[in-house]
Formats: structure tokens, C-alpha cells, sequence
């Protein structure tokens, strides 16, 4: 049997992070490594003690026919990156790296062009995270240095989505 790589070891257990979330659309996983080590894992969801679009059985957001990467505070949950990053201690991450999975709920299917919304770039930025890797398939993956999301602003565009 061959040895699985470390990218997509950390994108499988993102993946597998993900199965916890509670969103209706989209299910996300983050899981935060520094030095080979594992910081802190996070996935979408309600804030603790509010109810999710799973209790709750629709999402706002699609009701709403919004598209994906706008109005995210229309959303009640909390994005996978953000709850990674709430549960990690600053000193840690500075210099670590965020590996992003997702899926479509309704297929199980990867999630195509996958990208962390604006304020989760934000949060990335202020976090100290130095590197982004996102899955394009189950061995394929995007990788982005966190100084890329600095240089180019595209909060400056009023650019929409992503």
C-alpha cells in the first residue's frame, strides 16, 4: 500500500472535519498545522447554543438565491477557517498553514473553485497564517502564500464572490 502524501493527509482529515458542520449548502473543513503538528480544527456551524440550518431545516442564504461568496452576514454560521482559527492560539499559527476541504451537501461532490470568503481572508491575514491549501479534488489541491491575499486587494475592486 502507498503511503498517502502530507498535503493530502491534512486535506483528508479537513475533509473528515468537515462532516461536522451543520450548513445546508456547503460542508467545510479546516484544520490548521504548524511543524507537522496539528494547532486546531474547525468546521461550519451556528455559534454555540443558537440553532443550526440543520435544526432549523432551510438556510436563509438560499432562500434568498443568493450566490456563493456574497452576503455572508446573512449567514448563521460561523465559516470552518473562522472557528479553526478562534480555537488556535495566535503564537502558534504565526507561520502555520490552513487546509481547506469542502463539499456540496447535496452531492458529496468537491466543491469547484473553493476559496476562503472575505472576512475569513481577514481573519487568515491577522491570524499570522502563512500558507492556504485548498482541495481541487481528492488528490489535486491549490496552493496560496496568505502575502498573495495582501498584495492583491480585492476588497480595493468591490469585487463580489470569488
Amino acid at each position: 500500500m502507498e503511503r498517502r502524501d502530507k498535503v493530502n493527509y491534512y486535506l483528508d482529515l479537513a475533509d473528515v472535519v468537515s462532516q461536522r458542520g451543520t450548513c445546508l449548502r456547503r460542508r467545510y473543513g479546516a484544520v490548521i498545522v504548524k511543524n507537522d503538528e496539528v494547532i486546531s480544527t474547525g468546521y461550519v456551524g451556528a455559534p454555540r447554543g443558537r440553532k443550526n440550518c440543520t435544526d432549523l431545516g432551510y438556510c436563509i442564504r438560499q432562500k434568498m438565491n443568493i450566490p456563493r461568496g456574497e452576503r455572508y452576514e446573512l449567514c448563521r454560521s460561523v465559516h470552518a477557517e473562522a472557528n479553526a482559527i478562534i480555537s488556535a492560539e495566535r503564537e502558534k499559527m504565526i507561520g502555520s498553514t490552513l487546509y481547506l476541504s469542502g463539499r456540496e451537501v447535496s452531492t458529496g461532490e468537491i466543491i469547484l473553485h473553493s476559496n476562503s470568503c472575505s472576512m475569513c481572508k481577514r481573519m487568515v491575514i491577522n491570524a499570522g497564517i502563512e500558507t492556504v491549501i485548498i482541495r481541487d479534488t481528492e488528490n489535486e489541491y491549490r496552493v496560496i502564500r496568505v502575502q498573495d491575499w495582501i498584495d492583491n486587494d480585492e476588497s480595493l475592486e468591490g469585487a463580489f464572490g470569488y
